[in-house]
């Protein structure tokens, strides 16, 4: 795919986004359980296997005190625990509870009826086509590294010192 269409694509993708999520967010902020949507996003990759702070705060890409905070109010409403593995107590692990997986569940449900109630006005070919679409987004970003290249950090760390140093003359 040509740069400009792939430039396209991704301005497409930016644009339409926050549209989903203003919608999600809106239903769990409805289902009356959910502070925040990133916290169904942790609850979620929770479910799926304990993790560390640094791990959670890069895959979200969120400093570790950000993620902290965000894990300290979980834990008040009981749906993540901290544990250390016997084998290395320095290791803090954050894991789902059940009531925060039911929790989760729950709420998905909500979002995810109220997103099919929105979807049920498409045509049958129009919701095929969007979730082939889904299904490349899909494959494209499982695979995306969650923190940047090293590449794109070098090259923010050269922009950020050149304007330390044009700051500094």
């Amino acid at each position: 795919m040509p740069a400009d269409n792939s430039r396209d694509a991704a301005r497409d993708i930016l644009k339409i986004i926050p549209l989903v999520m203003r919608t999600v967010a809106a239903e769990l902020r409805a289902a009356g359980e959910m502070p925040a949507p990133a916290h169904f996003g942790l609850l979620t990759m929770l479910g799926g296997q304990p993790r560390t702070l640094t791990e959670l705060a890069l895959m979200q890409g969120v400093s570790l005190p950000t993620m902290s905070n965000s894990i300290t109010t979980l834990e008040q409403r009981g749906w993540v625990k901290r544990s250390s593995p016997a084998r290395d107590r320095r290791v803090v692990l954050i894991e789902v509870t059940p009531t925060g997986k039911a929790t989760v569940e729950r709420v998905g449900r909500a979002a995810e009826a109220h997103l099919a109630e929105l979807l049920s006005t498409l045509e049958p070919a129009e919701r095929r086509r969007l979730r082939a679409g889904l299904g490349v987004l899909g494959r494209v970003f499982a695979d995306a590294p969650h923190s940047p290249t090293p590449a794109r950090t070098r090259a923010r760390r050269v922009r950020t010192t050149a304007k330390a140093d044009a700051s500094n003359r």
